[in-house]
């Protein structure tokens, strides 16, 4: 049951997505206890709230439907590459060229523009139609570094089932996002203890 992103509450945010925005953004699909699920970027209303939380974009940013599905299927190609760097399988081409467009699809730099209040000035084009270009190119970069740096060794899927989000450990035997998702992980190990049952495994990276 797919809930819309004010009915419940996310977890703080995984150990890592202080540092990258792309590991934050990858984890912005949950799945909740209960059948349940939340995206953070479902809808143009909320799409929005979570850029301008993150500084990619301002909050008046008009964000349409076709605007959320791309960001949402650069998500789940992001996810792919997540989880294909867990299970060391190669890259799927199709999420590798999805990054890649995405860092090469804006100019990297301020270009030379000209008008009669400021004369000659560099500036970004930010119109409306090319907000979520600069978002991805922005997203991607920050992945390609969350995949190749020294952060990528220490990449991690939560543990805790049903949650499916990645994490970078702040120590080796780390294996929870959140202190919700411990709780639960240590309550369940309990109950399959007390019962004789056979307590559900760590989750394995999931795309």
């Amino acid at each position: 049951m797919q809930e819309p992103a004010n009915a419940a509450t996310a977890p703080p945010p995984a150990p890592g997505a202080e540092r990258h925005p792309a590991l934050d953004f990858a984890n912005s699909t949950l799945s909740l206890p209960g059948n349940r699920s939340l995206d953070l970027l479902g809808d143009p209303a909320s799409a929005t709230r979570w850029l301008a939380d993150h500084a990619l974009a301002p909050a008046d940013t008009g964000l349409q439907q076709v605007c959320v599905g791309r960001l949402q299927e650069f998500r789940a190609q992001l996810r792919t590459l997540l989880g294909a760097r867990l299970t060391g399988l190669p890259a799927p081409s199709e999420a590798l060229s999805a990054v890649n467009d995405a860092l090469t699809s804006v100019p990297s730099a301020p270009l030379l523009h000209w008008d009669e209040a400021q004369g000659l000035h560099r500036a970004r084009p930010h119109p409306t139609d090319q907000i979520v270009d600069h978002v991805l190119a922005l997203l991607a970069a920050d992945a390609a570094d969350l995949l190749t740096g020294p952060d990528a060794e220490r990449l991690a899927s939560c543990g805790a089932a049903p949650c499916t989000r990645y994490l970078v450990r702040t120590h080796g035997a780390r294996h929870w996002c959140s202190v919700r998702c411990g709780d639960r992980a240590r309550a369940a190990r309990a109950y399959a203890k007390r019962t004789g049952a056979r307590a559900a495994p760590a989750s394995e990276p999931r795309p």
